[in-house]
């Protein structure tokens, strides 16, 4: 069996990593992308050429060119949780089997969450920088997280953690999630509304749907308390970047902290991350070598499974595809 990752050596290094790919080497015969770009389309269907399985990263799109180019094709594996740039309609129509794997982030990205929050709460990033930049920092009253409230926008894999993370340590936790409660000890479930009125830092952690873009606009700052701040660990499409920078502008909130935006590949908006109030980092909240190798251990079980004549775990067409018989596979339905 032939396997194609068109990882750029960046994303190899850091979303695939040695032992992944050594075990992933054990199983299939392994191509790699070696022209140190994305490649997309009927490009990435060249590329691939006599390889059945694609296992692709999230810089990596899935769309109907290459699928219509890429008769070799069984499976395109998505290294990483989302699928929005995969066009599985078209991979459906060409009988190309589509996967994802599981999010294995969500205590890096949670740890990420409360150390976001002990840096605005005391002023860290910034002193750091009037530091580094010959300035002398004001000493500004800092708030204890002990007796803070904060509140989580969504209660997945992230939210839980962060939860039973910020509960042991006294804050007061509020959640706000229409498709599931928190039953964690010390958890409270409001309101939209509520959350944002009563939160010292709200955590935004949402799922990313048509329904909760712009979830966080200017109606929802408008909400927050002056001194309170604003992260966002989710995606960039849930806020409105023109009304958080107007609510930091007008002081509605005291600062804001984020991993992703708006910008190429969910980066922050550089407009927003240059300014003092603002934490932001290039969208590596998730990036540890546990979390990563969760994701690429996951695609090596798939290709395995399918090396088997197996069906893999976390088909998302699997009454589709029907070149999967060329593995010796016959999809239900």
């Amino acid at each position: 069996m032939r396997v194609f990752l068109p990882h750029t050596p960046d994303m190899l290094a850091n979303y695939y990593g040695p032992r992944a790919l050594a075990a992933l080497r054990e199983i299939a015969d392994v191509a790699i992308n070696d022209t140190g770009g994305i490649l997309r389309g009927a490009a990435l269907a060249e590329a691939a050429a006599g390889c059945s399985i694609i296992v692709a990263d999230r810089m990596t799109p899935g769309e109907a060119e290459t699928f219509a180019n890429a008769p070799d094709l069984a499976a395109f594996l998505r290294c990483a949780v989302d699928v929005s740039t995969i066009d599985i309609d078209a991979a459906s129509r060409h009988g190309v089997l589509v996967t994802r794997a599981t999010p294995g982030f969500g205590v890096s990205v949670a740890e990420m969450g409360l150390g976001y929050m002990i840096d605005l709460a005391r002023g860290i990033s910034r002193s750091v920088c009037d530091f580094r930049s010959g300035r002398v920092p004001e000493g500004r009253m800092g708030r204890q997280l002990r007796g803070s409230t904060v509140g989580i926008v969504g209660y997945g894999e992230i939210g839980q953690h962060l939860a039973a993370i910020a509960a042991p340590l006294g804050l007061r936790v509020l959640v706000n999630d229409p498709h599931r409660s928190a039953d964690l000890p010390g958890c409270e479930n409001v309101s939209f509304g509520t959350l944002l009125a009563e939160a010292d830092f709200v955590v935004c952690l949402a799922v990313s749907i048509p329904q909760t873009r712009n979830l966080m606009d200017g109606a929802a700052f408008a909400q927050m308390q002056p001194h309170a701040f604003f992260i966002n660990l989710a995606r960039g499409e849930l806020v409105d970047e023109a009304a958080l920078l107007a609510a930091l502008e007008a002081g509605e909130i005291a600062g804001a902290a984020m991993d992703v935006g708006r910008a190429a590949d969910q980066q922050p908006n550089p407009a927003l991350a240059r300014r003092a109030d603002v934490i932001a980092t290039p969208h590596m909240a998730g990036l540890t070598p546990s979390a990563v190798e969760h994701q690429a251990m996951e695609t090596v079980a798939q290709v395995r499974a399918l090396s088997r004549g197996q069906l893999p775990e976390r088909p998302l067409n699997l009454g589709a595809a029907t070149r999967l018989s060329r593995l010796g596979i016959t999809p239900p339905g």
